[in-house]
């Protein structure tokens, strides 16, 4: 039979293959949430989508993206802030901008700030390979100039990669990639600058994907999550698994979809003693350790 093409960035390893780390915290299930602030342009580029695009500049999309910045994010932050829960925030160098105050707000209780490229208005794994790069080292710098240093980690807008991404995100300093959602476990990236951590990212415990593409109700992507964390909670028993969890201030911020992921992140903090609750940051600090990645 011929032999597939391959990307080359990692081997196949089961997941029965525990890492050579442990977590410093509970039984193997780290967990953590990533909240996604991002900001979009106005009558042009990429819109995430409530109802199907209207013509340019469509204010119905737009507004609702909106209002994730102005209320729901604000929202998301008092719950996290009343469970005692950490955070990561997967940012786009454009809110800074666009919405003042708001990842200022995150950064003074604590959460990290991660890279989210520049905007989710576009793609980067679209353009030429110095344009990909140009955006990389603009997103970053923007970051690293309001939070006074790099981020650690990386999510591209819409998850989308060109061939070279890992080595760009790898050469310009990036500790860990969250675009790569092939396992319950950190694994290293073959790239041409040395390896670069992935970090599991949900796409099924994931707010975007649950509820605006496939339609499911709060309550039950609530569900989801406990039973996601009920799950491999049971799973990680003697193992190094991670149970991360996505979220969009425009999507779980609204009221009604609020108090149902209040009960999912309660349900998960009740079980502080027995699991990791950390930032992506934390967990590739680790597992870099433990792969002897540094």
């Amino acid at each position: 039979m011929k032999t597939l093409r391959h990307h080359g960035r990692y081997p196949y390893s089961p997941v029965t293959q525990a890492p050579p780390f442990r977590w410093p915290q509970g039984d193997g299930l780290a967990v953590y949430v990533a909240l996604n602030l991002e900001h979009y342009a106005f009558g042009e580029g990429m819109l995430d989508e409530l109802v199907p695009t209207s013509p340019a500049p469509d204010v119905l999309n737009y507004s609702w993206l909106e209002w994730g910045n102005r209320v729901g994010a604000w929202r998301i932050l008092e719950l996290f802030q009343s469970l005692d829960l950490p955070l990561t925030v997967l940012v786009n160098a454009a809110t800074y901008q666009g919405a003042p105050g708001l990842v200022e707000a995150f950064r003074a209780a604590g959460c990290e700030i991660a890279a989210h490229g520049r905007t989710n208005a576009e793609r980067q794994g679209d353009l030429s390979s110095d344009g990909e790069a140009a955006l990389i080292a603009e997103a970053t710098s923007v970051i690293a100039g309001h939070e006074g240093a790099r981020p650690a980690g990386w999510l591209g807008p819409w998850i989308s990669e060109s061939e070279e991404t890992p080595d760009l995100l790898k050469e310009v300093g990036y500790r860990y990639v969250l675009d790569w959602c092939c396992d319950d476990r950190p694994i290293p990236l073959a790239t041409r600058a040395g390896p670069l951590l992935a970090l599991p990212y949900p796409q099924e415990a994931n707010d975007a994907n649950a509820i605006v593409v496939r339609r499911m109700g709060a309550d039950a992507f609530a569900d989801l999550i406990i039973d996601q964390f009920d799950e491999m909670m049971a799973q990680a028993v003697g193992n190094a698994l991670v149970c991360p969890i996505s979220l969009h201030p425009h999507v779980t911020g609204q009221a009604h979809r609020l108090r149902h992921l209040r009960r999912a992140l309660a349900h998960i903090a009740a079980h502080r003693e027995r699991i990791w609750l950390t930032r992506a940051r934390d967990i590739a600090d680790v597992a870099i350790a433990g792969y002897d990645l540094r």
